[in-house]
């Protein structure tokens, strides 16, 4: 029998501090205490050779549940479709309107926060209804 692993989603990106602040408004994540002996990320980040300041960042679901997000600073800007995306479960156990409207409403919320609305998928005879969007880099993920 196969042992459970853990899952850390790993995002690229040119800012991780602001990109791992975004998603932590998104589902409700926390940034995790600063290493031992610092009393803040600013002050670990300080103390890194100035190539390596700035260059990752962490949000953590508070109860231990979901997966560790990491998100870590690189060169080159988003150019393609991601492969993988993020489905947000806001939608689950809805079906119809009262879905659509349960999806419309965390989108209003998540556009204030800098997220751009992509496109409603309206239900078909295999799927419910989604809605896509893109986080403040421009990192797809949906509202499921």
């Amino acid at each position: 029998m196969a042992s459970i692993r853990q899952v850390q989603v790993t995002f690229d990106c040119a800012e991780p501090e602001r990109v791992a602040r975004f998603w932590c408004e998104v589902l409700g994540y926390v940034v995790p205490p600063p290493p031992e002996g610092f009393d803040s990320w600013g002050d670990f980040d300080r103390s890194l050779p100035p190539e390596r300041q700035g260059a990752g960042f962490v949000c953590m679901d508070p109860e231990g549940v979901g997966p560790r997000l990491y998100f870590q600073r690189v060169p080159e800007g988003k150019v393609v479709k991601n492969r993988v995306h993020l489905d947000v479960r806001v939608g689950t156990g809805l079906v119809g309107e009262e879905r659509v409207a349960a999806l419309e409403a965390e989108c209003a919320r998540l556009v204030a926060l800098g997220a751009v609305r992509d496109q409603l998928l309206l239900a078909d005879e295999y799927d419910e209804s989604c809605l896509g969007m893109r986080d403040i880099e421009g990192n797809e993920f949906c509202l499921d």
